[in-house]
């Protein structure tokens, strides 16, 4: 496996690897890599010839009072993972490589950014649309790798590719889950151990909506309401949202039906999780 640092050197490998008419898949992180990251991994090592993994903390999809300079990072850790899963390529490039002075172009949207993370997180999802945009003019990939537990991103990304005709095939992965059910996220490091054990309110009104959902329940209100009544259980919590949203469009509904979103974001201490189930 190879680690290279500049957009040449991974078109060239790409090229090399077209040339021998092989198909190749990407895996866009911002590195700190856990099992949710490797399940993209693993299926795009499953569903292409060659496997290009990007390790790349955007600035430009952090907010002036987001973490940034402390979200970690381990770029040893990264690489044996990634070796261990199998893949072939690790792009690591420096913020500098990915963003020349003087850069003044970006990727935005409307209405799919304007609901649940787009409302606390107004520049959040011009960075992302940015960066991978980016990512898929340099590698040019066949298919590339998302998780569904950043279901918005997702919706987004697929909207994108569509809208600026990149002809990617876009394929969604479901949430890893520890095993007392938090979903998988770097920033679970964040938390100190009374945190850890409050954090699991998100993961059990997840699972309290999707009873009340699979129990024939349409009405988003009685759902929200329910879910948000579980989540205040936990003194340390802080709502950022519950929202039930149409699944393609992000915009929020009154009846839950397929195809259909439902998302929360919730503060645990000073650190911010998101989780989600669908309705498909």
């Amino acid at each position: 496996m190879k680690i290279v640092k500049t957009v040449a050197e991974v078109r060239a490998q790409v090229k090399e690897w077209r040339d021998a008419g092989l198909t190749v898949g990407l895996v866009p992180t911002m590195g700190y890599l856990h099992e949710g990251h490797g399940s993209l991994v693993t299926a795009s090592v499953k569903g292409n010839h060659k496997t290009v993994v990007s390790v790349f903390v955007n600035p430009t999809q952090f907010g002036p009072t987001e973490d940034l300079d402390k979200y970690p990072r381990d770029m040893e850790h990264d690489s044996a993972y990634c070796e261990e899963l199998g893949a072939d390529l690790i792009f690591a490039p420096e913020p500098e490589e990915m963003y020349h002075e003087g850069n003044t172009t970006f990727i935005d949207m409307t209405v799919l950014t304007e609901e649940l993370c787009g409302l606390s997180r107004p520049t959040h999802f011009r960075g992302v649309c940015t960066v991978v945009g980016k990512l898929f003019n340099i590698v040019r990939p066949d298919r590339a790798y998302f998780g569904q537990k950043d279901a918005q991103q997702l919706a987004v990304l697929k909207h994108m590719n569509e809208d600026l005709n990149f002809g990617i095939e876009i394929i969604g992965c479901p949430i890893v889950r520890e095993d007392d059910g938090l979903a998988k996220s770097s920033r679970n490091t964040y938390l100190s151990p009374e945190e850890r054990k409050a954090a699991l309110v998100l993961s059990r009104s997840i699972r309290l909506g999707q009873a009340m959902v699979q129990g024939g329940e349409t009405d988003a209100k009685k759902v929200i309401d329910a879910m948000t009544a579980e989540i205040n259980t936990e003194p340390l919590a802080k709502i950022d949202y519950v929202k039930a949203v149409d699944g393609r469009t992000m915009q929020q509904v009154t009846e839950i039906k397929k195809p259909g979103l439902v998302a929360i974001a919730v503060y645990i201490g000073k650190t911010r999780l998101i989780d989600n189930f669908f309705v498909e």
